[in-house]
């Protein structure tokens, strides 16, 4: 049995193209924010102090604006498929609660099932004033152009 030339680089093109829409599809994972590993999370407890949790969790994304006593570690994991846009797959927020003393009071942590959809308001205000066609837009301005007066030189001595 022979090959030619041909059917092997036509064979190639084929197993190139195949490798190339396998690699197409294969999901792009991305993680962001502050991924906790839980053997360190194991270490904080009720009783803790501030310093405790900076050691083992490291500085936190975010304390609460309202409530200086609570810190906030955010991570999530997207998936991405070719072109569309990405997928949540996992989101945890991990709140750490001190009391007036700096110490450990409570600890909860958040997965996306407990967030809140927040849907978008697409109403549009209307506003007073005149609704301007397309020409009007163009041409509206003709004629309004007033140059500065020009005044008088100024005479020196008089």
């Amino acid at each position: 049995m022979a090959f030619s030339l041909g059917s092997g680089l036509s064979g190639l093109i084929i197993a190139a193209t195949v490798i190339a829409s396998t690699a197409a599809c294969t999901p792009r994972i991305d993680s962001r924010g502050h991924v906790i590993d839980p053997e360190k999370m194991s270490q904080i407890t009720p009783g803790k102090s501030r310093d405790d949790v900076r050691d083992a969790l490291g500085s936190p994304s975010s304390i609460g604006v309202l409530d200086k006593e609570s810190w906030y570690y955010l991570s999530q994991r997207t998936e991405t498929v070719a072109f569309f846009s990405p997928k949540l797959t996992e989101r945890q927020v991990v709140v750490v609660r001190f009391d007036p003393q700096g110490v450990v009071s409570d600890i909860h942590v958040l997965a996306a099932e407990d967030g809140k959809t927040i849907e978008l308001n697409e109403r549009i205000t209307p506003t007073s004033g005149n609704e301007l066609g397309f020409f009007e837009q163009i041409f509206g301005n003709f004629g309004k152009y007033n140059p500065p007066a020009r005044s008088a030189p100024r005479r020196h001595g008089s």
